[in-house]
Order: C-alpha cells, then structure tokens, then sequence
C-alpha cells in the first residue's frame, strides 16, 4: 500500500470531519435562534392575552376637541413612558365640508392643552400605585384635539390602540 492512499484517507477523513463539524455547529446555531425567536413570540403573545382596555366614554366639548375615557381591564400595565406609543385614530365628519370625513392618526404629546392633531394625558385614576403609570383597574382620560371642526349631528369614531397591539374603539 501506498503513501498517496493513505493521505488520500487521512485528507477525507479530515474533509469529512471538517464538514461534519460545520453542518452540526450551524443546525444547533440555527436551532437557538429560532428558539429565542419563538420564546420572543410567545411573550408577545402573552402579554397581548393579558392586555385588555375598554373606551367607556367619548365625548366632544368645543368644536374640535374630545374627551376620552379609558378603562384597564387586563393584567398589564402601560408605563408612561410607553404612552408615545399608543396610537389614537379618529375619524370624523367636518362641519360644513364638502369632502365630508377625516381620517387622523394623532400622536401623543406632553403638552396640555394638546396641539392640533395630538392627545395629551389628562388623568389617571385611581393612580395610588405607580403615580403616571395605566395600571389594571384604573380609567385614564385622555383629551383630543382635532385640527378641524367636528360635526356633532353626524356619527364619528374613535379607536385606541396599546403598544402590543391591542385595541378598542367607540362611536361618539
């Protein structure tokens, strides 16, 4: 026997090692991921099945602002810090427009009264336990301001939307 067959073994061996190696490194990597990714769904998920709000009152004062309230019937808590991201979407009939509904996503902002086209936190309440935070059980306020004047003979509609995606609306 040879030298050369026996480096030809040796390099396959070798080869084939090498190619064993990198295939079971890059399935159990590729396994990780996807289970981190799955692990990141199912806590979205979760946190979504224990999010619940309810609009339990709509109301317009003035000609282009409205009154909110808002009840926290689920386990989760909305920290203050995430009110910038829930979303507010009306829409509404302009008095005396010819091109009839407005359609807005209106963004939060700090400042009270609210700007044209945001809403402001006015109140939480009972807020006893984690001051600025939308704690379960406790009903937030929130005040609306609409650039354009509101038709309060017509029916408008109002929809809030939580961080994670869960959602409630009202007609006013």
């Amino acid at each position: 026997m040879g030298y050369g067959t026996i480096f030809a073994t040796i390099a396959m061996v070798v080869l084939i090692g090498t190619a064993s190696y990198l295939t079971v490194s890059s399935t159990i990597f590729s396994m990780d991921t996807l289970s981190k990714s799955l692990k990141s769904a199912n806590n979205m998920d979760n946190e979504r099945l224990k999010t619940e709000i309810a609009v339990v009152n709509v109301s317009t004062s003035g000609n282009n602002d409205i009154n909110v309230t808002i009840n926290n019937t689920g386990t989760t808590k909305i920290l203050n810090s995430g009110f910038e991201h829930i979303d507010v979407f009306v829409y509404y009939d302009v008095v005396g427009a010819a091109s009839g509904y407005v359609f807005s996503w209106l963004p939060y902002t700090e400042t009270s009264p609210p700007e044209n086209d945001h809403w402001t936190v006015v109140s939480i309440s009972p807020d006893l336990i984690n001051p600025g935070t939308f704690d379960p059980d406790e009903q937030m306020r929130i005040w609306i301001r609409v650039q354009r004047n509101i038709d309060t003979n017509s029916t408008n509609w109002l929809k809030v939307v939580m961080p994670n995606g869960v959602s409630a609306s009202k007609y006013f």
